[in-house]
């Protein structure tokens, strides 16, 4: 009996064809974030309700060791040689990324996330954690230039450039109202979870 190509290869084909739809899919899922921006609508048990800056209505896990922190504000002069910082930063117009916003960390936080990556709180923002090795004081701002394992990178921050630092906090700060920047994870079921939260102190809302 003759070998039917034809019969063997419509079954091949139309597998390929769902594998590469079913893939098609997955890529043009929106990306689970990481990163929920928002205020706090209210706390029931273990979860965290929250309205995100675009809208949404997101529902977090509250890990069981989540670590809750404040922020406030400080001033620019808070900035110092020898400070471990982040800022969120964007390209000049000159060449020179520009501070968005910078926190400071305490001393029992440096080294937190050293280096720099892209970031999602604006196009084509990145994030960068770093000692300050030199600070020149002008009428613009300040600029510095910080360095991490690998790499350096000069940062010019405007006079109203948002400043913070962190401060212990606690859980009972996420009340309705308060704004906070959650880190999270998707957990196997789809849901998230967070087990860190910064919390913004006297209305501040998290620059970062």
């Amino acid at each position: 009996m003759p070998f039917r190509r034809s019969t063997f290869i419509r079954p091949v084909i139309a597998l390929a064809m769902v594998t590469g739809s079913t893939f098609y899919a997955i890529a043009q899922q929106s990306p689970t974030p990481t990163r929920v921006r928002g205020t706090v609508e209210s706390v029931d048990g273990d979860t965290l309700a929250v309205k995100s800056r675009s809208g949404e209505d997101v529902k977090l896990r509250m890990a069981s060791n989540m670590m809750v922190l404040g922020l406030t504000k400080i001033p620019l002069s808070g900035i110092k040689v020898g400070s471990f910082i982040g800022t969120t930063t964007v390209p000049g117009s000159d060449g020179v990324p520009k501070a968005v916003e910078v926190h400071v960390f305490p001393e029992n936080m440096r080294g937190t996330g050293e280096g720099s990556r892209a970031w999602d709180i604006k196009p084509n923002s990145s994030m960068t954690n770093a000692t300050v090795a030199d600070s020149v004081i002008g009428n613009d701002g300040h600029t510095l230039l910080v360095k991490y394992k690998g790499g350096e990178k000069k940062v010019e921050v405007p006079p109203d450039t948002p400043v913070v630092t962190y401060v212990p906090g606690d859980k009972s700060e996420l009340k309705a109202g308060a704004k906070v920047i959650a880190f999270t994870k998707q957990l196997p079921d789809g849901s998230l979870e967070t087990d860190r939260v910064s919390v913004g102190r006297d209305g501040l809302t998290p620059p970062m």
